[in-house]
C-alpha cells in the first residue's frame, strides 16, 4: 500500500456527489432566455465571495427558505425577468443521482482510515433530502454545514471549522475538492491542497487518485 500525503479529505456536496447545480442553474437560464451569469447573480449572489445577498444569508442560517425567495423575486423584478429560486431548484431535480466514482474514493478513505469531511453550503430546510442521498454516517467524521455553523464559503473560517473538528489537521496535510474556483481558491489560500472539479469528472479523479493513492 503507498503512503499518502494527505491526512484527510474535504469534499463538497453538491458538485461533487451530484452533478453541479450551478450547470443546471445555467442550463435553466438558458431554457428561458436569460443571461446565465445574470441569473446566477441574481438567484445566488456573487459566489465567489460572501455578501448580504439573500441566498448568502439563507445559507449562514440567517434567513429562512420563504424570506430569501420572495428577496431574490425582487431582484430579479428589478432586472426583468423572473428569479424565483423554485423555479431554477426545480432543475436541480433533473440531474442524474449520486455519483458512483467519488462515493468510492470516500469508501477508500475510510478502509484506510484517512478522515474525511463534507463542507456544504447548504439550507435548512434542504437538511433532511440532501443528507438521505448519500450514506452519510458511514464514510463521513464531520459535517459542515453553512447553515449550522452560520459561515459560508469561501470564507476561511469554514475550512478552518472542519480542520480543527478533524482533530487540528494542517491544511497543508488536507486535500478538498469542490466544484466553484473560487471556494477553490479560498481553501489554496489556507494552504489546503485543492482539485476542482469539473462537469466531466475524469481528470479531478486522476488527480484525487494521485495524491491519495487507491487501495
Amino acid at each position: 500500500m503507498t503512503a499518502s500525503p494527505i491526512d484527510a479529505v474535504l469534499f463538497d456536496f453538491g458538485g461533487v456527489f451530484t452533478a453541479s447545480p450551478f450547470d443546471a442553474a445555467r442550463a435553466f437560464a438558458s431554457s428561458v432566455g436569460v443571461e446565465p451569469s445574470l441569473m446566477l447573480e441574481t438567484v445566488f449572489g456573487p459566489y465567489d465571495r460572501d455578501s448580504d445577498h439573500p441566498w448568502h444569508r439563507l445559507e449562514r442560517g440567517e434567513l429562512t427558505l420563504g424570506d430569501a425567495r420572495e428577496a431574490i423575486v425582487v431582484l430579479g423584478e428589478a432586472r426583468g425577468f423572473d428569479a424565483d429560486p423554485f423555479r431554477v431548484l426545480a432543475a436541480l431535480g433533473h440531474s442524474s443521482g449520486p455519483r458512483e466514482e467519488f462515493l468510492n474514493r470516500a469508501r477508500s478513505l475510510r478502509r484506510r482510515n484517512i478522515p474525511a469531511a463534507i463542507v456544504t453550503n447548504n439550507v435548512l430546510e434542504f437538511r433532511e433530502a440532501w443528507r438521505a442521498m448519500i450514506p452519510l454516517d458511514e464514510l463521513f467524521d464531520v459535517i459542515v454545514d453553512s447553515c449550522e455553523v452560520g459561515v459560508r464559503k469561501p470564507d476561511p473560517r469554514i475550512f478552518e471549522k472542519a480542520l480543527e473538528q478533524l482533530g487540528g489537521v494542517k491544511p497543508s496535510r488536507a486535500l478538498f475538492l469542490d466544484d466553484y474556483e473560487g471556494n477553490i481558491a479560498a481553501a489554496r489560500s489556507l494552504g489546503l491542497q485543492a482539485i476542482l472539479v469539473s462537469p466531466d469528472p475524469t481528470s479531478a479523479l486522476a488527480e484525487f487518485d494521485r495524491l491519495v493513492p487507491r487501495d
